[in-house]
């Protein structure tokens, strides 16, 4: 019987999507994070009768044909890129991207990362880094007799000092855009690097190219939706549920079939 087989995709098909809503409910509180969404596609087609095919000596063509599903599969776990709430912290180095845009950071072997983690720290070196310790490109020191900072919409930092009235810039904060975010490769710690379906990035002054600007003091919540999840998850409960059933009823019909005497 295929439908053992079909339904064992389709249970399959709703661990994966219940795997993906656990995912955005755990990242709840995490940081800049997107939620995912779990898409499928039906698998190939057993054709007993393909439509349009002549059925007989007379030239009569089939409208529709027979033509027997075998089940489903994973197509694609895509990011859903919208921009979530901007908290306050007060932080002089949280900064929320409000629009599109990536902060760009150096992993350790050298190749480039980026995040919308806005969580920024600095070493004692006065570098500015992630919470990971990764140094945020371009690298901007902080000196140390620093009293406050200010960054304001396009990334510039200024910082100022004892007995000094007016501020001095320490540096500028870029953004990266691709033309197709979804083609990033999530790597963890609210990393991602470029892959050949995202494009290279697109390193720009906030609030140019299409790019969105920055807002210190604030950092960007996750944008994951309990409820919405809550009903995805009861949704994707239904199906397994279903799909089970269909594999009690085939085990059922088979044990009809060798009892027959």
């Amino acid at each position: 019987m295929k439908s053992l087989h079909i339904a064992a995709t389709g249970m399959s098909a709703q661990q994966m999507r219940v795997d993906t809503i656990a995912n955005n409910l755990a990242n709840m509180s995490t940081t800049g994070y997107n939620a995912r969404r779990a898409d499928f596609a039906d698998l190939h087609y057993q054709q007993f009768a393909r439509p349009g095919a002549i059925s007989a000596s007379d030239g009569t063509v089939l409208p529709t044909g027979v033509q027997a599903g075998l089940g489903v599969r994973p197509s694609a776990i895509s990011m859903q890129i919208q921009q979530g709430a901007s908290s306050f912290t007060g932080g002089d180095l949280d900064i929320a991207i409000e629009g599109r845009g990536y902060l760009e950071v150096t992993l350790p072997d050298g190749t480039p990362g980026y995040t919308r983690d806005g969580g920024l720290k600095r070493t004692g070196d006065g570098l500015i880094v992630t919470s990971d310790g990764y140094e945020v490109v371009p690298g901007i020191v902080i000196p140390v007799d620093v009293r406050s900072l200010s960054i304001n919409a396009q990334g510039e930092i200024y910082g100022y000092f004892a007995g000094q009235i007016q501020p001095q810039q320490l540096g500028q904060l870029t953004l990266a855009g691709f033309s197709n975010e979804k083609g990033l490769e999530a790597i963890g710690s609210n990393l991602f690097i470029e892959t050949e379906a995202s494009a290279p990035a697109n390193v720009a002054v906030p609030g140019t190219d299409g790019l969105g600007t920055l807002r210190q003091g604030y950092l960007e919540e996750s944008s994951v939706d309990p409820v919405r999840e809550m009903t995805e998850l009861i949704k994707a409960q239904r199906g397994y549920e279903l799909n089970s059933k269909v594999i009690t009823a085939a085990d059922q019909m088979m044990g009809a079939t060798v009892q027959v005497r």
